[in-house]
Order: C-alpha cells, then sequence, then structure tokens
C-alpha cells in the first residue's frame, strides 16, 4: 500500500518509518521542520511537491494537532481525492468534527478512520503504538495490515467518531493523572518534603504509575522534560473532553478543575512546554 504522510514529526517520522520497513511506499509532504522529512526520504520515502501529488497514495496519514487542521487539510486534499481511498486521522480530535467528515467522504467514496494513539514518540518508533480506532467495519479490514506496521495493540471501537471518544476518555484520565502529581509534588515541595524519598516510596505502591515515572523521575536530575507531551494539547484535548462530557451529562467539578489547571498553563504562556513542567517551581503560578 502506498501511504502518504501528512505532519512528519515527533509521532508521524516513527509510524511513516516502520511502515517503510513493513515494505509499504511512503509519500511525505515538506514539514517545517526537515529534519524528519530528510530521514525518511533517505530510507526510502518519496517527497511530494504538493497535495495533488501526496493524493496519489492509496491511503492518507495525518498526524495533526487539532480538528480545524484536520478538517483544513481534508479541504486541501478533496479536489484530488478518488473513490477507495481512506483518510486516517492520527491526532486527537473532536468526535463531532469527526463524524461531520468522514460523512463528507463517505458521499465522495473516501473512507475514514479515527486512529488516535497511545504512547509516544519512542513507541511510535519502536512500533509499539496502541490504536484507538473508529471506523466502518469495511474499512478497518482494510487498515488493519498497516496499523499492525507501528502498534501492537489495535482495537476498534465501532464506527467513525468512536475511536476519539475512547481517546478523549482515555487522556481525560491521563491529564487527570499529571495534574495530581503536579499538585501533590508542588505541596510536598511547600512542605519542604524530599522529592526523592517520597517518589522512591511511593513506587513500591498503588500510587506507581507511567504519569509519575515519567514526571518524577527526570525531574529530579533537573529535566522537566520527562514526560514529552505539550500543555498546550493536553489543553487541547480536556477541552474537547469536557465539550464531550458536557454533551453526555457527566462533567463534573472535577472535569473543570483539571481543564482549568491546563488552560491557565496556556494563558500564562506555557502551553509550548511538555506538562512536566507543571512540577517546575519557576512556573508555580499554573498549579
Amino acid at each position: 500500500m502506498q501511504v502518504g504522510i501528512v505532519g512528519a514529526g515527533l509521532m508521524g517520522h516513527g509510524m511513516a518509518a516502520n511502515l517503510l520497513k513493513h515494505g509499504h511506499g511512503v509519500t511525505v509532504i515538506a514539514h517545517r521542520n526537515r529534519a524528519p522529512v530528510d530521514d525518511l526520504v533517505s530510507k526510502g520515502a518519496r517527497e511530494a511537491r504538493d497535495m495533488a501529488e501526496l493524493a496519489e497514495a492509496d491511503a492518507i496519514l495525518l498526524c495533526v494537532t487539532t480538528s480545524k487542521v484536520v478538517a483544513d487539510t481534508i479541504a486541501r486534499l478533496k479536489p484530488h481525492l478518488r473513490r477507495g481511498q481512506i483518510i486516517l486521522d492520527s491526532g486527537t480530535s473532536a468526535p463531532e468534527e469527526t463524524r461531520r467528515l468522514a460523512h463528507d467522504l463517505e458521499a465522495m467514496g473516501v473512507g475514514f478512520a479515527d486512529i488516535p494513539l497511545t504512547g509516544g514518540p519512542e513507541q511510535a518508533e519502536q512500533g509499539e503504538l496502541g490504536v484507538l480506532c473508529g471506523a466502518s467495519d469495511k474499512t478497518f479490514a482494510a487498515i488493519g495490515p498497516m496499523l499492525g506496521c507501528f502498534a501492537t495493540t489495535v482495537r476498534h471501537f465501532g464506527p467513525p467518531g468512536s475511536g476519539h471518544t475512547a481517546k478523549l476518555i482515555s487522556n481525560y484520565l491521563v491529564t487527570g493523572m499529571v495534574a495530581l502529581v503536579a499538585e501533590a509534588f508542588g505541596a510536598a515541595h511547600r512542605a519542604q518534603i524530599d522529592w526523592k524519598d517520597l517518589y522512591e516510596v511511593m513506587l513500591n505502591g498503588s500510587g506507581n504509575s507511567g504519569v509519575l515515572r515519567k514526571m518524577v523521575g527526570p525531574a529530579l536530575e533537573g529535566n522537566f522534560d520527562g514526560y514529552r507531551f505539550a500543555l498546550a494539547n493536553a489543553a487541547k484535548d480536556i477541552g474537547y473532553y469536557e465539550e464531550m462530557a458536557g454533551k453526555l451529562g457527566c462533567a463534573t467539578r472535577l472535569t473543570e478543575s483539571v481543564a482549568e489547571i491546563f488552560r491557565q498553563a496556556v494563558e500564562t504562556g506555557h502551553g509550548g512546554r511538555n506538562v512536566s513542567h507543571l512540577l517546575d517551581p519557576a512556573i508555580d503560578d499554573v498549579t
């Protein structure tokens, strides 16, 4: 299968590299960071000059940041799409917008799948991501082998939009844990409780988690980039979840509190930092 990639960045590069390893053709389009594009080309990918050339692929994988960017990208691709193609959105997007896009593309004979991911850049490079897929049965069957090139766990949650719904629920849990770790260790800082001793004891208890290890372990060495997920992206995701939970009738004060922490981080100019910077006493104006 020939796969076009839009957004060969931290996640897209690893996914594309694994597609190449498994014998798929890959076409990439220029990214603001040339390094991953150049590396993929050196591994056998082809660089498209424009969207028309990219759209010659059988499937087009979008690795972009927001529902709006997804919609804008598809609008640029539409004049060049043909029946039988499949578009995949690997980002975390708003389910309602996903369903709208899938409906529009279906009328053109183009399949759509939302395939948000669990795992980060390291897992993308190793081909060990998780995929939460929303797609028709026919589309899921067509893309299954491709997903297996960069993921070890793939689950089909239902029609388009269901993958993004599941991912927002997953990300709400994760962002809530990030906020709790930041607040708990902020309290420890104020109470003059040694972070290293507290962390090491917590590793033996129920507080041990991937979030705790990614955030606190590196922070003990002065590295507040252990959890490589931008605060702006976390704020976007929790915003989508808050909207969805409101429509489902399950939003609570906890939902609002978690969302407010990440909104405040963005509003105070920290959106470009990784979420583990919430631990940094230098930006304790957020927590």
